[in-house]
């Protein structure tokens, strides 16, 4: 059997006991217990101002646009997947408990001004431009920053910041859209409309086939501020405090810009959309798929530290910084040893990735010594325990995908098509022979 190579020592002594309301359990199961009551009394809400009926239909039409978005985000998350406790916890947060926030504080505020000015139409208005987008949008932001907090490891940049608040906001716009289906689907059955001609078409149209990505868009403006801000060094308060309070304003001036795109006149709404909604969404996109490329390169760049010390085969810093070697060596090992392979093979990948990040982020001074070292040899026994079906999987994806001719000639071995040549400090083996 292979052994590995030493581990770096533990920088501190004995761990202390956590307090019972710091154990992780009792975390959980408070969160789960403040979700599961948000959302039982958002769905009650919901289902007084719809109906029966109408939230039933609201429910069905607003389903459809969830899964292509999530599945969007998580193929934007494929270099450094997320674990999908987050993922799920930022879902139920934005259709649970920021809807019910924004609800009950919207309806609040836009009573209170109402009230005050005796004239609803205006408040309405106000309500809609400034009030609910300050709401929604900070309601929304507490899922990133309770992620930001709790879950420092998970979040390493920008693209992490991007998926965390685009799946927030999928979900607070999956409850928001039940209730406007809902309600215009109730508007038809009293007026008698149907087909295209209706109030319920009409509002699917705007808001599930032309703007399913309006929620999200504004939200990721926020999560790049968090991004931005993981990124900076721990040295750096204020900037770190600076980044994410600006994500979350532009965040609020573009929901407000587009709720108030109807006071605009009869062509507002599609002069607001092609002037600026299209391009943001475009420059986001393209944003967030150049930060990807970029973790790629910091995978090429950091990892070969590690295949030199023994830790990673000569092949694998080129394979893991490479999305289409990734995918071959999942379907090498899935194809000859089956899907527990295939999942050990992306486990690895991701292990890999967040090893590579790690030292990026060290070597920035962004993560303490003592946290570093930990850190770094959780991911290295990680990477060790599935190394055997991994390694032949990505040596395979290496031999298929890396350039026949290295343009020059790196302090590290060099893995290209016509093999490579370098003592490997483990014994040879392969695990898929029969």
């Amino acid at each position: 059997m292979a052994t590995s190579p030493p581990l770096p020592s533990h920088p501190g002594g004995p761990l202390r006991h956590a307090h019972w309301w710091q154990r992780t359990w009792v975390r959980y199961a408070a969160l789960t217990t403040l979700l599961a009551i948000s959302g039982l009394v958002i769905l009650a809400l919901v289902r007084e101002e719809t109906g029966t009926e109408g939230f039933l239909v609201g429910l069905g039409l607003a389903t459809l646009p969830v899964p292509l978005l999530i599945a969007t985000f998580r193929w934007l998350d494929r270099v450094e997947p997320g674990p999908w406790r987050n993922l799920l916890f930022c879902f139920a947060w934005g259709a649970c408990a920021a809807a019910l926030i924004a609800i009950v504080a919207n309806s609040f505020a836009t009573r209170w001004i109402a009230t005050a000015t005796a004239d609803p139409s205006s408040a309405d208005t106000l309500g809609a431009t400034v009030i609910a987008p300050v709401v929604e949008e900070t309601a929304k932001a507490a899922a990133v920053l309770l992620v930001f907090l709790f879950r420092r490891r998970d979040f390493t940049g920008i693209v992490d910041g991007v998926v965390l608040a685009g799946v927030t906001a999928t979900g607070f716009a999956f409850t928001e859209n039940i209730l406007y289906l809902g309600m215009a689907f109730g508007t038809d059955q009293l007026t008698g409309h149907s087909g295209i001609a209706s109030v319920t078409a009409a509002t699917f149209f705007v808001r599930v086939i032309m703007s399913p990505f309006a929620h999200p868009l504004f939200t990721v403006l926020t999560g790049i501020g968090f991004g931005i801000a993981a990124l900076t060094a721990d040295g750096r308060p204020v900037r770190r405090v600076a980044f994410p309070l600006s994500g979350l304003l532009l965040a609020m001036g573009m929901h407000a810009m587009w709720n108030g795109s109807s006071s605009f006149g009869e062509y507002g709404f599609f002069a607001v959309y092609a002037a600026f909604m299209v391009p943001i969404f475009g420059l986001l996109t393209w944003l967030v798929v150049w930060t990807r490329q970029r973790e790629l390169r910091t995978v090429q760049t950091e990892l070969p530290a590690y295949a030199v010390a023994g830790w990673l085969s000569p092949a694998e810093p080129y394979a893991l910084g490479s999305m289409r070697a990734r995918r071959i060596a999942r379907q090498y090992a899935r194809r000859h040893a089956g899907r527990a392979a295939a999942r050990a093979v992306a486990q690895y990948e991701g292990y890999a990735t967040s090893l590579a990040f790690l030292r990026h982020r060290g070597r920035k001074g962004r993560t303490g010594g003592a946290d570093f070292v930990v850190r770094e040899r959780e991911l290295l026994d990680e990477l060790w325990r599935r190394r055997e079906a991994a390694r032949p999987a990505l040596d395979h994806a290496a031999r298929l995908t890396a350039p026949p001719v290295p343009v020059a000639a790196p302090p590290w071995p060099v893995y290209g098509a016509y093999g490579y040549s370098h003592p490997t400090p483990y014994p040879a083996y392969n695990p898929y022979r029969s």
